[in-house]
């Protein structure tokens, strides 16, 4: 075990929260650790592993550095560097899922410090917000909306066409707030006379894995795509393994117990029960709330067992991505790869106010297109 893994352990106070909060269910219920792995969706580990292990290793062959600083010659304000981040982060999140999204688009703006003077963490949460907004746009932009189509039986572009009013609302309002909240100041480029030094053979090799792991995961064989990716990069870079933030996958892990307990309480129990009886103002705020605290992919699931995939439905979970960090297991991917402590509190400053603006303005657009 390495010694920068054991600082960022010791270091993690979300992982040592997660640990309390898992301690403390642990007490209110059946206290059997036999079951715990069975919580735990290791598709996700797995897959969560390999994107970690690519996107380090196109950032340690200093691609990012060489991008970095094109994008930082060809924007020449601040407003429109935003913009594009956050919109490329929107659309890439449409088809190649939120999480993926940020494993782009993050290492790349953390790169572009270097080369120009823009607020990193304020961008890194835009962008966060960004794949909330753009993912919910198709039947694979996240997790909670491939469960709901799997069960709606619309085609993908009936399930789309469902989804569009809310997604053309929010990407909107997050373009209007990305207008004001970024200044059209000009961006001074920084070392102009220094050529970043890239390695061409480490970023071929990432393609090749990438697609050697998305293969894999097609075939339902991710367990050995990550073995794969790994020992190629053991054999190729093994400097990209050591410094990948492993204690990532040991805070999803405890996310996942935690939710699992959770579960087990009575009282959240008796709730879900009644839940289908609702009316759809109490559904929608339910489903919402209920994100906030489980975050919505686990929301998704325990709902579909007594309400049917509805366009309410659908569109309140995904709502739910925004508001607490643990609405969207984007939003933690997204912080925790800034490596700023400060930005955890900021974060919310932006996103409650646009789960509160989401919930009023989505919930009258249902009540107009009904």
């Amino acid at each position: 075990m390495s010694l920068p893994f054991l600082r960022t352990l010791v270091r993690d106070r979300f992982l040592h929260l997660l640990i309390l909060i898992g301690i403390a269910l642990s007490l209110a219920v059946p206290f059997a650790p036999q079951h715990w792995p069975k919580a735990i969706d290791w598709h996700t580990i797995i897959t969560l592993s390999g994107l970690m292990l690519l996107t380090k290793g196109v950032e340690q062959s200093g691609y990012f550095d060489v991008l970095g600083r094109r994008m930082a010659r060809r924007f020449t304000h601040e407003r429109s560097l935003a913009l594009f981040m956050v919109l490329a982060a929107a659309l890439l999140s449409t088809f190649l899922t939120n999480d993926v999204a940020l494993f782009i688009v993050v290492p790349l703006t953390l790169t572009l410090k270097k080369w120009c003077a823009i607020p990193v963490n304020r961008l890194i949460i835009f962008e966060a917000l960004a794949v909330n907004a753009g993912s919910l746009l198709t039947p694979i932009g996240n997790p909670q909306n491939i469960l709901l189509w799997g069960r709606s039986g619309l085609s993908f572009t009936a399930f789309s066409a469902q989804m569009l009013p809310l997604a053309v609302a929010m990407m909107a309002t997050l373009l209007v707030l990305c207008w004001f909240c970024f200044p059209a100041k000009a961006l001074r480029f920084q070392s102009s006379d220094l050529t970043p030094e890239w390695q061409p053979k480490l970023v071929w090799s990432c393609l090749a894995f990438y697609v050697l792991f998305l293969f894999s995961l097609e075939l339902k064989q991710e367990l050995w795509g990550l073995a794969l990716v790994t020992a190629g990069f053991l054999l190729l870079a093994r400097r990209v393994v050591l410094s990948v933030d492993w204690t990532l996958l040991l805070v999803f892990i405890a996310m996942f117990i935690d939710v699992h307990l959770m579960t087990q309480l009575p009282a959240l129990n008796a709730v879900l029960q009644q839940v289908g009886e609702l009316p759809a103002p109490g559904l929608w705020l339910t489903a919402i709330g209920l994100s906030q605290v489980i975050s919505n992919v686990p929301s998704t699931i325990l709902l579909l067992n007594t309400v049917p995939p509805s366009t309410l439905l659908a569109w309140a979970v995904n709502i739910g991505g925004f508001g607490l960090l643990p609405g969207s297991l984007a939003n933690l991917i997204a912080l925790r790869m800034a490596n700023d402590r400060r930005i955890w509190w900021r974060f919310h400053l932006y996103s409650i106010p646009m789960l509160l603006w989401a919930a009023t303005t989505g919930y009258l657009l249902l009540l107009v297109l009904r």
